[in-house]
């Protein structure tokens, strides 16, 4: 499938979900589930590359409320609501989120996945492996957290920035993304300013626009409304490493380590890495992944995620 076709599903509850497909149709199926206000395309086309070079089918959703899918008819909480994690009595959680999720590989024929979530999708992950075990062959939690609020909490510098009124054109949208960036990254592992300029401004065109940020607050009512899932980690039965950076001001690195609670968990800590799939980290998260899915029985081939010379 074309990197540039979108295909769409619908879920019993009625939600239309976009999604992607990559690599040889027999592949290996490796499911990417994307972070708060993220999109599929978010994902760092040099990763997927190396994933489906590496013979997995990569399927890369966008989440309800983001992207091409479809936005929930209901009213986003409030600043005050969010501060004080006082979901709306009407709030979806993270376990319909996961259930999309589910549907999604039932749509697709697909048993069994390997799972990938970073941030808010490493939680929607680690739910729908707790809840559907025998959906899940590996998991891999990248800047993840478990929901207490003891753990995981962000910088209130981020709360800050995140708090700021909405992007109201592209420009202002690239500007901003950068900016946040600047923030939540690293300069150990610095961005490619030119692939964040183009997201961000092909994000836009593709559904982040004015009504973006309705989206964002339901999602975090939605992490909110799950509240502390530690307990559900527990019941976690899939191969799973936990990644985590030493420096994200946007999820703080106890969450990482409290999310090592999944039985037999590796947790692996990378130093100087924030809260961003930045050029440098690539290779260790795709060699981490891999190696997971090879040691449980998918047979599948690692390749570097440098772009060609």
């Amino acid at each position: 499938m074309n990197d540039t076709e979108d295909r769409f599903l619908t879920t019993p509850a009625g939600l239309r979900l976009c999604h992607r497909a990559d690599g040889p149709a027999g592949g290996v199926p490796l499911l990417l589930i994307a972070g708060l206000g993220l999109d599929l395309a978010s994902w760092p086309r040099p990763m997927v590359d190396a994933f489906t070079g590496g013979g997995f089918r990569v399927i890369r959703p966008d989440n309800r409320d983001t992207g091409r899918s479809d936005r929930v008819q209901a009213p986003p909480p409030g600043l005050l609501r969010q501060a004080l994690a006082r979901p709306r009595p009407d709030a979806y959680d993270l376990a319909d989120m996961a259930e999309d999720i589910r549907h999604l590989l039932d749509h697709l024929g697909v048993e069994r996945a390997h799972l990938v979530g970073m941030s808010m999708g490493g939680v929607i992950a680690q739910t729908l492996a707790a809840r559907h075990p025998h959906r899940v062959a590996t998991l891999t939690s990248i800047f993840s957290t478990t929901g207490s609020r003891k753990v995981g909490q962000p910088a209130l510098s981020t709360l800050i920035r995140m708090a700021k009124r909405p992007a109201r054109t592209p420009e202002e949208a690239v500007t901003r993304h950068l900016a946040l960036l600047a923030h939540i990254g690293s300069r150990v592992f610095p961005p490619d300013e030119a692939r964040e300029r183009a997201w961000a401004g092909a994000v836009w065109q593709r559904g982040r626009d004015q009504r973006a940020h309705q989206g964002v607050a339901r999602q975090i009512g939605a992490i909110q409304a799950s509240g502390d899932r530690t307990a559900e980690l527990r019941r976690i039965t899939a191969p799973t490493v936990v990644v985590h950076g030493t420096r994200d001001p946007m999820v703080h690195s106890s969450g990482g380590r409290a999310a090592a609670a999944i039985p037999g968990a590796r947790h692996v800590e990378i130093t100087g890495m924030g809260h961003h799939l930045a050029p440098g980290v690539l290779d260790r998260l795709v060699a981490l992944t891999t190696d997971l899915a090879r040691a449980h029985g998918a047979a599948v081939t690692r390749t570097r995620t440098e772009e060609p010379a």
